[in-house]
């Protein structure tokens, strides 16, 4: 099973996937959590900002997501996911594979910017930012979307939300 967490910078992908994570192994499940920054260290941070080095990146999520799914292992990814084409290769290619767009309006990102990116970006400081100047095309058939335009402590219902999902019930006997 692979859950593909999607959405920019801030929308709250990485903080609900740790979650799904954690539920996930309380119910003995064995599960990987893959992040796009993660992926980029562990490859020793050989890909760069720019739309190649994403591209190249998006292929190494996708590709490593399916050979982990193969071996029995759960994942749950927390990606942007700017290349419609690696998505449809994932549904190609992963059995038991589902996209969660997570969406939050510009207003709200701008408020929660905790890595500075979106602020940095309008001021000319940095370049190669999804949603700024490098577009963020938002999946087509997602599973489940969740909006997260309130800042929040608890994502419990969210949570909750994600682990409905066919794929994970399916995954875990509760079909």
């Amino acid at each position: 099973m692979v859950v593909w967490l999607i959405g920019l910078s801030g929308t709250g992908k990485t903080t609900l996937a740790n979650q799904v994570v954690e539920r996930i192994r309380q119910s003995n499940g064995k599960v990987v959590l893959l992040d796009g920054d993660l992926i980029r260290n562990l490859f020793g941070n050989d890909v760069d900002h720019t739309i190649e080095g994403r591209r190249r990146n998006a292929e190494r999520l996708s590709v490593l997501s399916k050979f982990l799914a193969d071996q029995g292992i759960h994942v749950v990814a927390a990606v942007l996911s700017i290349f419609p084409e690696w998505r449809r290769w994932n549904r190609e290619h992963i059995p038991d594979y589902s996209e969660v767009y997570i969406k939050a309006s510009m207003e709200t990102l701008l408020r929660r910017d905790i890595k500075n990116l979106y602020a940095r970006a309008a001021k000319g400081e940095i370049v190669n930012v999804v949603g700024v100047d490098i577009p963020f095309p938002e999946p087509e058939n997602p599973e489940l979307v969740i909006e997260n335009d309130v800042d929040r402590l608890d994502y419990q219902e969210f949570t909750d939300r994600i682990m409905s999902l066919a794929v994970v019930r399916e995954a875990f006997g509760c079909a």
